[in-house]
């Protein structure tokens, strides 16, 4: 005589809050990714690098440039580079979990597109810390970088807050492109983003016309916002509606992929 078959009562069950977001999958998030010797080198020694070959000059000390000087100046440069290098790769590793079917296990659990991204934006804002905070201790160390201690605060927090726009940038990109491709061309798109946004290079070495559309180009309004502090220049409108506008798009393309990836089951 077979045993009869007793279904599980669900009836009861809710749906947990904050759609499945909770601090437990935070910190195995955080756990997996510090411990990919990869990122981390690159996502913290790279701009270290960049700061000792092109912000300890003897004569970017002695420049004046707003509120400090222009070691100062790039500093912030170097550490928003770092900072967009890391929530970007950080969000990006998400191909590798595409690649072995975790994308898949995640349609069986009650975690929403909403939630899932919130997770890996907050994750790769962790490494983006560690990156900012790499560069101004150098810049301290170094004795270069010259502004008050509330611009110290000031700046490294924009920029630290300001990376999790290249966060949702990352995930886009993870669901976007094959985990064999999405490391290498994302080396070279930040660095034509960071080219078009004036991170490296003045936008008024462009043509006046080549000038209006990079303005609107992901990484610009970003770039704007986090020198302001030390150039004390004012807020413009449209850099902010600049972060805004692409953080929606980044967020809702990664959303959007999230929901067809783990859609085939």
């Amino acid at each position: 005589m077979s045993t009869p078959t007793i279904a599980a009562d669900v009836a009861g069950r809710k749906a947990p809050a904050l759609g499945g977001f909770n601090l437990t999958v935070l910190k195995l998030e955080t756990r997996r990714l510090t411990r990919n010797p990869r990122t981390v080198i690159i996502a913290v020694l790279a701009p270290v690098i960049f700061f000792f070959v092109f912000g300890v000059n003897r004569s970017y000390d002695k420049i004046h440039t707003g509120n400090g000087n222009l070691s100062a100046f790039v500093m912030i440069s170097l550490a928003l580079y770092g900072a967009v290098l890391a929530t970007t790769f950080g969000g990006a590793l998400v191909s590798m979990e595409r690649s072995q079917g975790w994308s898949r296990q995640l349609r069986l659990t009650p975690l929403t597109p909403v939630a899932y991204i919130a997770i890996k934006v907050a994750t790769a804002l962790v490494l983006g810390a560690a990156s900012v905070g790499a560069v101004y201790i150098v810049g301290a160390i170094t004795n270069k970088a010259e502004m008050s201690v509330g611009l110290w605060i000031a700046t490294g927090f924009s920029v630290w807050i300001g990376s999790l726009l290249f966060a949702a940038f990352g995930l886009f990109l993870g669901y976007l492109l094959p985990a064999e491709n999405v490391m290498q061309l994302i080396g070279l798109i930040l660095g034509l983003l960071s080219l078009a946004g004036g991170l490296f290079i003045p936008l008024s070495q462009f043509a006046p016309t080549v000038q209006d559309v990079l303005k609107w180009s992901p990484l610009y309004g970003l770039n704007q916002l986090v020198h302001t502090p030390l150039l004390g220049n004012g807020v413009d409108w449209t850099w902010v509606v600049n972060v805004l506008g692409w953080l929606i798009i980044f967020s809702a393309g990664a959303m959007w992929r999230f929901r067809r990836d783990t859609a085939r089951v």
